[in-house]
């Protein structure tokens, strides 16, 4: 299995992750979704969307990510906007 096996990610999203280390499925898993959004706006860059980090976080849960539950959703959406903060 491939990263872009993974709902949600095309190869472009592959490609940043792959940047960051995360190079499999396994190692992208085991970071975890906010690991690999953290690593992909420090290395590949600060403008990585909540698109993205949304993405990322069916990708780990092998969902679509507008199958994330509400709850996810806004969990995701508070740690984004941490980030926005400390910028």
């Amino acid at each position: 299995m491939t990263l872009t096996d993974l709902p949600n990610i095309g190869p472009k999203l592959a490609e940043n992750l792959r940047q960051v280390g995360l190079d499999t499925p396994g190692a992208f898993r085991a970071a975890g979704t906010e690991e690999a959004f953290v690593r992909i706006r420090a290395k590949v860059g600060p403008g990585a969307c909540f698109h993205q980090l949304t993405a990322l976080a069916g990708a780990e849960l092998g969902i679509p990510k507008k199958a994330l539950s509400p709850e996810r959703k806004a969990e995701l959406r508070a740690f984004f906007n941490s980030l926005q903060k400390i910028e």
